[in-house]
């Protein structure tokens, strides 16, 4: 019997000494030699790559299953576009005046495992003339400054779409497709989990069209919220001294552009 406890804990031993944490995760050797290789391959195509973390190229690899090449291609194709949609190292208020004014992305509190969490105002959304390329920034500031609130070794957020009010007037398919397209694309797993509350029938309709531009890793993390059920759905995953004013909490929302 203290034979098979030693060889435990000896296996133990060995696993552990095999791993290394990065963030808040243990990750093993054999992640290690990927998150290796995809760094040599991207760093010989793209220098500037060397400023990003491990946690970033894991990210990547995730999103891929672990599959080194796909990864590879899908961390060159974010770090052109980086450099060609967001030059200067982040988009700034100038860049979106429109789309602020809007006044429809608020954050606050944290998820039960500290995750931030932001409000979405469908209904505040309309699709402008001219205006898909002010919209696709205005995603990348929100995107960002979720990604600046996180605490070391958090990497995800949590999403909340409040769309009651929202009506054909709202209705902005490229936009909606064009914003999963960045999450997808460039934020690879950082999307925790996104909660749609009082969606009104017509909006299925238009969801019915974004659908299929959603990936099945996105659509995991989808949750359509009955009603009746909010604040006991919400509380399930968000302490309620965490939850917003509106949802039955203690906090008052804050506007994206203020933290």
């Amino acid at each position: 019997m203290e034979n098979v406890k030693g060889s435990g804990l000896e296996d133990c031993n060995k696993d552990l000494a095999h791993t290394r944490v990065i963030g808040n995760d243990f990750v093993t050797e054999n992640d290690l030699n990927k998150i290796r290789l995809v760094r040599a391959f991207v760093e010989t195509h793209d220098p500037s790559s060397k400023e990003e973390d491990d946690l970033m190229i894991r990210r990547f690899l995730r999103a891929r299953d672990l599959d080194v090449e796909k990864a590879s291609t899908m961390f060159l194709k974010y770090l052109k576009w980086r450099h060609s949609f967001v030059p200067n190292g982040s988009i700034s208020l100038s860049q979106v005046p429109n789309e602020i004014a809007d006044d429809k992305v608020f954050v606050q509190g944290r998820d039960k495992i500290g995750r931030p969490i932001f409000v979405v105002f469908g209904g505040k959304h309309f699709q402008k003339k001219n205006g898909l390329e002010e919209f696709k920034r205005f995603v990348v500031y929100v995107l960002d400054k979720l990604c600046a609130s996180m605490v070391h070794g958090q990497e995800k957020f949590v999403g909340i779409a409040e769309l009651k009010g929202w009506g054909y007037s709202n209705s902005d398919v490229r936009g909606y497709i064009s914003a999963l397209s960045i999450l997808q694309d460039y934020y690879p797993e950082r999307l925790g989990k996104f909660f749609i509350l009082h969606a009104p029938y017509i909006f299925m309709k238009v969801w019915k069209m974004v659908y299929p531009f959603i990936d099945n890793k996105t659509r995991k993390k989808i949750v359509f919220v009955e009603n009746k059920k909010v604040k006991s759905t919400l509380v399930e995953e968000i302490d309620e001294n965490q939850l917003p004013e509106i949802y039955g909490g203690n906090l008052q929302l804050v506007a994206i552009q203020d933290i």
